[in-house]
């Protein structure tokens, strides 16, 4: 006579067998998630000539040029918060592809269509479409056999675009304008879209996907997507306006331009190096020691009068965000194996980052850009108490990554 597993031991056993599907994702599978990557965190990577262009070449005032920003990254933050419960109940290669495609269409209509209340609805939709495809790459990811080192490998991927993106862009909307940006947001997430489309992994749940089936998140897991939240408000307050900084300053075009390079390439070493640290640091303790060197370095970038002390903290900010979201992603995922914490990335991030252009740009209207510094501050208190409450704890399944 048959004997029934126990739910638990059933848990295990299916989400183990998921883990080796996953495993086997293949140069293609892995080689989409990364491109997808890429194309749905372009913001990381593109908020200070994003920013800086909307200023520069549309005229806009920090504000509104920060409320842009915004309203594209609100949407992403909406469509994660909608998608990524529904990981494991919808099609994954077919949300990411759709999602990409309009995205790409949107940005073709910003670079094409004047006027501000046009572009604003173009951000949001473009954002809606971006977090919905970027939900179902990181839900993928967080799935995998190890979530930290397949995110590592995405964070050197991130780098390597970062490289190409920033020391090309900045050139080519000085040479043709300021729709040259959207142009290239559009070609971006074009080759995303084709890609997704041709080998983004259909991984499937095993185990049922009934809402009942999937278990409500522990408490530790809210304090660590809080704390994701934070570090990512400082960092888009601040990068935001970090190409302005510079120029207004008279620190010059061409020596800015050379620092975001210069971030490009040091945004190659923090993922791999946090994948080969995994087991020699403990997580914990990265989370929480990063916002403090956050916010240290926004001092620098703020309060420094002379050109060295101001490249040398920009050329380093980005890859602190990267290094402990690292730790951060690998942590969450272990924790809730089901992949939907990890999904929900993109709302992490962003409503951080969603308000970061607008508070910088309402900051520095008022007072100036020193105020970034001190909001840096304050923000890390936030964050170091909630990751202090993220710990590894055993997943409900039992299945380690």
């Amino acid at each position: 006579m048959k004997t029934d597993l126990s739910p638990t031991a059933s848990a295990s056993r299916d989400l183990a067998a998921e883990s080796d599907s996953a495993a086997r994702l293949g140069t293609l599978g892995t080689g989409a998630l990364m491109i997808a990557h890429c194309a749905g965190m372009v913001d990381l990577v593109a908020l200070p000539v994003w920013v800086g262009t909307l200023i520069g070449s549309y005229r806009l005032d920090p504000q509104q040029a920060g409320l842009l920003a915004t309203l594209f990254l609100v949407g992403a933050v909406l469509s994660s918060l909608f998608f990524s419960p529904r990981l494991n109940r919808l099609p994954a290669r077919m949300m990411a592809t759709i999602g990409f495609g309009i995205a790409t269409l949107a940005f073709l209509g910003v670079a094409s269509i004047g006027g501000y209340p046009a572009m604003a609805v173009l951000h949001a939709v473009a954002g809606l479409a971006v977090g919905c495809a970027l939900s179902f790459t990181h839900g993928t990811i967080g799935r995998s056999r190890n979530p930290h080192r397949l995110f590592a490998i995405a964070g050197l991927a991130l780098g390597i675009f970062a490289i190409a993106f920033l020391g090309a862009t900045p050139g080519l909307i000085a040479a043709h304008g300021g729709p040259t940006l959207f142009r290239v947001f559009a070609g971006v997430m074009g080759v995303a879209t084709v890609a997704c489309a041709l080998a983004f992994p259909s991984l499937r749940m095993r185990r049922s996907t009934a809402k009942t089936d999937e278990p409500r998140f522990e408490r530790t897991v809210w304090f660590g997507m809080v704390g994701v939240s934070c570090i990512a408000l400082t960092q888009a307050m601040l990068f935001s306006f970090v190409q302005r900084i510079g120029l207004d300053r008279g620190f010059g075009f061409n020596a800015v331009t050379a620092t975001l390079i210069a971030l490009g390439f040091v945004n190659l070493f923090p993922a791999p190096v946090a994948g080969l640290l995994e087991t020699r640091i403990a997580g914990r303790r990265v989370v929480q020691a990063g916002p403090v060197v956050q916010a240290v370095l926004a001092l620098i970038i703020t309060q420094s009068a002379t050109f060295v002390p101001y490249a040398a903290a920009t050329a380093v900010f980005a890859a602190v965000m990267i290094f402990t979201h690292t730790f951060a992603f690998g942590m969450l995922a272990r924790i809730d194996r089901t992949g939907r914490a990890v999904a929900a990335t993109p709302a992490m991030l962003m409503t951080g980052a969603a308000i970061g252009p607008v508070l910088g740009g309402t900051l520095i209207k008022q007072s100036g850009y020193g105020s970034l510094g001190v909001a840096a501050v304050l923000i890390t208190v936030a964050a170091v108490f909630c990751f202090s409450r993220l710990e590894r704890r055993p997943s409900l399944s039992g299945v380690q990554a």
